[in-house]
């Protein structure tokens, strides 16, 4: 069983990886392997990428990444937001820049998009990386639901096993959680009882006034 990967593991799968593999290309890091890079997560099981490379490349990158997955003893898998959901426009443009590498380009997949990816699969873990990157302040809430209520409705047609309800009921939860997580709210900022429930309208104009 191979070990949990940290930081220092996986700068130096993303070292090798420029080195075995002199061409050029784009190699992103996804989900839980964004957050451990940055510093949000300790650990994560797998180095999770997606990656951008010339189709006379692809095989020899493919070639590299399995060799390294052995000689590192890391477990590297290939998944992008995109198998799960329909991506927000804009996503390639969020790519948030990493690193050159040799000469390959790293970048963080869009977080907006893999926020959202973990919200549609939603167990506590992919909850608890949403809610940690909200609290870095890496994603703002609003713009989340921005993001989400414009791909719903391509996520209600694109197949028969996206269920489109469950992910509004994954959403709502979702911001729920980062509703109560809210600092306490003065009846003087909202005009409304001290201790009264937060509702999502409350929660937007609040961004609004800060």
């Amino acid at each position: 069983m191979r070990e949990r990967v940290d930081r220092q593991q996986i700068e130096l799968f993303l070292l090798q990886l420029g080195r075995h593999f002199p061409r050029p290309g784009r190699v992103y890091l996804v989900g839980g392997t964004t957050l451990v890079y940055e510093g949000l997560r300790q650990q994560t099981l797998d180095v999770d990428i997606t990656f951008d490379v010339a189709n006379e490349d692809h095989s020899r990158f493919v070639a590299v990444v399995r060799q390294l997955k052995e000689s590192l003893s890391l477990n590297i898998e290939e998944v992008s937001p995109a198998e799960f959901i329909p991506l927000p426009a804009g996503h390639r443009e969020r790519s948030e820049f990493i690193g050159r590498y040799d000469q390959l380009d790293v970048f963080h997949f869009d977080l907006y998009s893999a926020a959202l990816s973990k919200i549609e699969r939603g167990t506590e873990n992919d909850f608890a990386d949403v809610l940690s990157l909200l609290r870095s302040g890496r994603l703002e809430m609003a713009q989340l639901t921005a993001y989400f209520e414009e791909i719903l409705p391509l996520f209600a047609t694109r197949s028969l096993k996206q269920n489109p309800d469950a992910f509004r009921r994954k959403f709502a939860l979702l911001t729920q959680l980062w509703i109560e997580e809210m600092p306490p709210i003065t009846a003087s900022l909202w005009g409304i009882l001290a201790d009264a429930p937060v509702t999502e309208a409350d929660y937007r104009r609040y961004l609004e006034e800060k």
